[in-house]
């Protein structure tokens, strides 16, 4: 099986010194780099545009897995080209996803499609032939440090269910509250990446530190 790959969030991080942030992660060996653009409108935070995703493409080689958290997401996604590997978008605000989708694919990018607590797994069934990546949710998206709904994790079953049964190619991550002591369930339930943010940057530990209690935790031991 393969490695259950981690995503810090850097939403919890230091922003006075988010180069060096950034590069403890990559220096941790995390997989990629996970960033919420929030508008203050789909969810209450306001985060960063396009500016600081750009800036931080100059301090490190990760991968950035874009997670577009506004309204009218497919006028932002051209802002983000050339910048991220994945964009991710909701389809609670994408009534053409179809359409948003295959714009991120012309600018270069993989696609995702993102998924909130409350929205049935049936609002994206239709696009899972269509995308590289499924985002499940497992707190109600707007602010970090959440604790897991673990309830979540059911859905992520079903949607596992649901790729492999069709096979497609999607992947999925899951988003919220992922911690050292829930990381193997999550992956028990089919995940394949995990979005970590307090876990990874916290008062408590080093990132290096956090980061290696994740891969333990993965591993059993």
């Amino acid at each position: 099986m393969a490695t259950t790959k981690l995503a810090p969030s850097i939403l919890t991080a230091d922003f006075g010194r988010l180069a060096d942030e950034v590069r403890a992660a990559e220096a941790a060996g995390v997989d990629l780099l996970h960033l919420d653009v929030m508008d203050g409108r789909f969810v209450p935070n306001i985060t960063f545009g396009h500016q600081l995703v750009e800036a931080l493409r100059k301090v490190t080689a990760l991968p950035f897995d874009l997670h577009l958290m506004v309204i009218e997401p497919e006028r932002q996604v051209p802002l983000f080209e050339g910048l991220a590997d994945t964009i991710n978008v909701h389809v609670e605000v994408s009534p053409h996803i179809h359409r948003t989708l295959e714009t991120i694919r012309k600018l270069g990018a993989k696609c995702g499609v993102c998924i909130n607590p409350g929205t049935p797994v049936a609002a994206i069934e239709e696009s899972l032939p269509d995308v590289d990546q499924v985002m499940v949710m497992t707190i109600n998206p707007g602010w970090g440090g959440q604790q897991m709904l673990p309830r979540q994790l059911d859905k992520v079953a079903r949607i596992r269910g649901l790729i492999d049964a069709g096979g497609f190619a999607a992947e999925i991550m899951i988003d919220g509250g992922v911690k050292a002591t829930n990381a193997a369930a999550c992956a028990a339930s089919g995940a394949n990446t995990l979005v970590c943010g307090s876990s990874v940057y916290n008062a408590e530990k080093s990132v290096a530190e956090s980061v290696a209690a994740l891969r333990a935790a993965l591993r059993g031991t």
